[in-house]
């Protein structure tokens, strides 16, 4: 395609004259003229188009939803055993609890990245659910696992196993879903995580019930958790399409809608090459290191909800039935919120204060706990536990579908992907060594940790998404016309935020 360049004041990068005329012709137009004028260049059978979205809504996002609810009751049952005296069977003393919960989060950040790279070479549809087959197995495991070296080594490859599957999931929902639908999915996916929170108390308190002189009851806990998932990854191996262009359940024109709508408004090429060089050329650009940054501070709060929420909840002296009951309604709370969020900011195509909120919610909560006595004032410190779990979901998904928006080549979104993952969760590692067992009951250390990071993170939200409008009116003034993310179709868009017709999506 030929190429002008534009004077270096103007903007970086060349300009495809394909786009020219048409960006040329907003001048003067009123928003509604603008999306009217470039949304007829682009057409396709509406009705197709909710019958392709109906197939995707319902035979991939349930397999993936119920895969990550196995992925976080995997990762997480051990909080519940622990209530049951768990860890005083297997003879764990003074920090090791809180050791076994960190070392997760090692392999965890390592292994992220390679892991992903195969899932864009390979398809998320095959590889994911050998992951969850291995991640299953490690649950297994944990259940015949007597003493704390053997379950430290089980943590370390549960770590590697559940690495990749968030990354490789939202990678893989955006090969299926435009820029304005990716949050939402995401959102009722990573609900799954909230839900299991929810799930995973519910289980616990029936399971507990069991009485055999033979087993403890946590053993069941791991058993049932663990057989499930792996018997599961097997269904989703053989169900979960590799490409909307192999989906067997799709016709021939829903096929042809999925690549259009993907070129419209996601990706710039459809099954492109994988490039270790273009992969990683992202990280050249100083936003990115911006959203690590995002990324590692949301992560403390995330992490110290999602790992210790049981323990907070225990801390109000509540007896262990009552503690796993208690759990349930702060993170059925959480989900509501989660998907109120994403729905509302696919709704207005809008990230950052849709980000902004649920942080400043999660701050409060944790300012409110730190500030009380827990035994003291239990109905103010479980209150403060519905604001913890109600802000703390919500910024993991909407950061990620944000960069993911802002990236349109699918080999450097995997990437992306990934990495940002991979220090959200390295995150983990601070919030799982601040939670100390001298600091009980009130764990006033790692409350004010978790809040610090989470005002951390408000702020480079905030001028992140200042910033973005900035620059779109920038764009919009160099160039003569008023052009929104969704204007310009991702096809055009091979050098990302270098195109001068790139628009942040914000």
């Amino acid at each position: 395609m030929d190429k002008v360049e534009v004077p270096r004041s103007s903007a970086p990068g060349p300009v495809d004259l394909e786009v020219l005329p048409r960006l040329e012709s907003y001048r003067g137009h009123s928003r509604k003229d603008e999306e009217n004028e470039f949304g007829s260049t682009i057409t396709y059978d509406p009705v197709v188009q909710r019958s392709l979205l109906r197939k995707c809504d319902w035979f991939i996002l349930p397999p993936l939803t119920f895969m990550y609810l196995c992925n976080a009751l995997d990762k997480g049952n051990v909080a519940n055993a622990k209530t049951d005296g768990w860890d005083k069977d297997i003879g764990l003393t003074g920090d090791q609890y809180y050791l076994l919960v960190m070392i997760f989060y090692v392999p965890f950040c390592l292994f992220g990245t390679p892991i992903s790279i195969f899932v864009k070479k390979f398809s998320a549809a095959r590889v994911l659910p050998l992951m969850m087959i291995g991640f299953g197995a490690m649950s297994l495991f944990t259940s015949i696992a007597k003493n704390f070296s053997q379950i430290f080594a089980i943590r370390w490859f549960l770590g590697i196993f559940e690495s990749a599957m968030l990354p490789g999931v939202v990678y893989y929902l955006s090969t299926f879903y435009k820029r304005g639908e990716l949050a939402s999915r995401v959102g009722l996916f990573y609900a799954a995580a909230a839900i299991a929170g929810a799930f995973s108390g519910l289980i616990a308190f029936g399971v507990f019930q069991i009485k055999n002189p033979r087993h403890h009851a946590w053993q069941y806990l791991f058993w049932i958790e663990g057989s499930g998932t792996v018997t599961f990854a097997l269904f989703a191996f053989f169900w979960l399409p590799r490409t909307s262009d192999t989906w067997w359940i799709l016709t021939e024109e829903e096929k042809a809608v999925a690549r259009r709508r993907i070129l419209e408004d996601s990706s710039s090429e459809i099954d492109e090459k994988f490039s270790f060089r273009e992969a990683f050329r992202p990280f050249k650009n100083p936003l990115y290191w911006v959203w690590a940054m995002i990324s590692l501070s949301l992560g403390v709060p995330l992490a110290s909800v999602n790992n210790f929420l049981p323990q907070i909840v225990a801390s109000l002296g509540y007896s262990t039935v009552k503690t796993n009951l208690f759990t349930v309604a702060p993170n059925i709370v959480g989900t509501v919120a989660l998907l109120v969020l994403t729905f509302s900011s696919d709704y207005f195509r809008e990230r950052s204060i849709h980000i902004m909120i649920p942080l400043a919610v999660s701050l409060a909560g944790f300012v409110l706990l730190g500030c009380i006595n827990p035994l003291a004032h239990r109905g103010v410190a479980y209150f403060a536990c519905f604001l913890l779990t109600a802000g703390a979901s919500a910024p993991s998904v909407l950061v990620a579908t944000w960069y993911n928006n802002n990236t349109p080549q699918e080999s450097k979104r995997a990437v992306v992907t990934a990495v940002m993952v991979a220090l959200a969760n390295a995150s983990g590692l601070i919030s799982t060594n601040v939670f100390r067992a001298q600091d009980e009951p009130k764990y006033v250390p790692a409350l004010a940790t978790s809040a610090a990071f989470g005002g951390l993170c408000l702020i480079l939200v905030a001028g992140t998404g200042i910033w973005m409008r900035w620059e779109n009116k920038r764009r919009d003034k160099v160039q003569g016309v008023i052009l929104s993310a969704g204007d310009i179709p991702t096809e055009t868009l091979s050098e990302g935020p270098l195109n001068p017709s790139f628009r942040f999506m914000y």
